[in-house]
C-alpha cells in the first residue's frame, strides 16, 4: 500500500504547485491559457485552431508531460484516473491520428501566414519553420507518445482499472472499454462496482429495495461477462469518503468483502427494526397531534 504524503495539484502548464489533503498526487489541465501569451491580434483564433487541429492532443500531451514529471519521482505505483471512456480512447488512438493532423498543421501555417511567425518565434523556434523542420518537431512528438503506447501494452508497467456502478449504461461502457482495451493489447483484468446494495442488509424502503434487484441483475450480468476478472464490489455508503482517515477505512474494502453492519434476520436487525418503528410512530403521534391542534383553531 502507499503511504499517502502530499497532493501536488500543479495549474496551468503544470505551474505553481500547492498541497492538499495529504496525499501526493498531480492534478493537470492541459489548456493553454491566451492571457498568458502576449496580446497578439487574433491569437484566440490561432490557438483554438491550433488546439483543435489534431484530435486527442490535450489527452496525450498532458500524459506527455505527466510521464516526465513522474519518471523523476520515487514511487512504487502511480495512478493515473483518467477521463470518462472517450476520452480514454481518444488518448490511445492519438498515434493513429497524428499523421491526419499534420496534414491540418500544414493547413494553419498556410493559412495564418505571419501570425504563424510571430508565434514560432515567441515559442522559440526558427523565425521560419520549413515544412521538413515543422513534420521533423511533430515526428519528435509522435515518438513520445509511442513511448508512452509500448508502456500502455507492458502489462509488468500498466493496467486498467475499470470504475463502474451498477447500472445499464455502465455495463455497456465498461464493455466497450474492456473490448477497446484489447485492440490496443492493453493488460486489463480487474473491474470495480461501486455504489452497490446489498440485498442481505437491513432496508425497509421499497424504493431502495427496487433499485437493488435492479443492480443485482445488472451485477450478475457483469460477473457472466467477466468471469476471468477480478470483480470488487464497494457499498453506496450515506456519507462522502473524504479525507485520509475515511479513505484508509475505506481502502479495507478492497482487500476484504463488504459485510453489512446488520444482516436480515439477526437479533441486531430486529431490534434495529423496531428502534426505528418507535421512531417513525413517535414522529407520527407528533404530526398528528399538530394537525388537530389545527383543525381546532380553524
Amino acid at each position: 500500500m502507499v503511504t499517502p504524503k502530499n497532493v501536488t495539484v500543479c495549474k496551468t502548464s503544470f505551474g505553481s504547485p500547492a498541497s492538499q489533503m495529504g496525499f501526493e498526487a498531480i492534478s493537470c489541465r492541459p489548456k493553454v491559457e491566451s492571457d498568458e501569451l502576449p496580446n497578439i491580434e487574433g491569437m484566440d483564433s490561432f490557438l483554438s485552431e491550433l488546439t483543435n487541429a489534431i484530435p486527442g492532443i490535450d489527452e496525450a500531451m498532458s500524459f506527455a508531460e505527466m510521464l516526465k514529471l513522474v519518471q523523476t519521482m520515487d514511487y512504487s505505483v502511480i495512478v493515473f484516473d483518467t477521463a470518462p471512456t472517450g476520452h480514454t480512447l481518444r488518448l490511445l488512438q492519438f498515434p493513429s491520428t497524428l499523421e491526419k493532423g499534420l496534414s491540418k498543421f500544414m493547413a494553419l501555417k498556410s493559412r495564418f501566414g505571419g501570425l504563424f511567425s510571430q508565434v514560432t518565434r515567441m515559442l522559440g523556434f526558427e523565425d521560419e519553420l520549413s515544412d521538413d523542420a515543422l513534420a521533423s518537431k511533430l515526428e519528435g512528438m509522435k515518438d513520445v507518445i509511442e513511448q508512452v503506447n509500448r508502456q500502455f501494452r507492458d502489462p509488468d508497467l500498466t493496467t486498467f482499472v475499470c470504475v463502474c456502478i451498477p447500472e445499464f449504461l455502465s455495463l455497456y461502457e465498461t464493455e466497450r472499454l474492456v473490448q477497446e482495451l484489447a485492440k490496443f493489447e492493453i493488460d486489463a483484468h480487474n473491474i470495480i462496482i461501486n455504489q452497490v446494495l446489498y440485498d442481505d442488509e437491513a432496508i425497509q424502503s421499497k424504493l431502495l429495495k427496487a433499485r437493488m434487484r435492479m443492480q443485482q441483475k445488472y451485477i450478475d450480468q457483469f460477473y457472466v461477462l467477466y468471469d476471468d476478472f477480478n470483480i470488487t464490489q464497494l457499498p453506496l455508503l450515506p456519507e462522502e469518503v473524504c479525507g485520509v482517515e475515511a479513505l484508509k477505512s475505506f481502502s479495507s474494502n478492497f482487500l476484504t468483502p463488504y459485510k453489512p453492519s446488520f444482516i436480515r434476520g439477526t437479533l441486531e436487525e430486529l431490534e434495529l427494526r423496531v428502534s426505528t418503528l418507535r421512531l417513525q410512530l413517535k414522529e407520527a403521534e407528533t404530526e398528528l397531534v399538530a394537525l388537530q391542534k389545527g383543525k381546532q383553531k380553524a
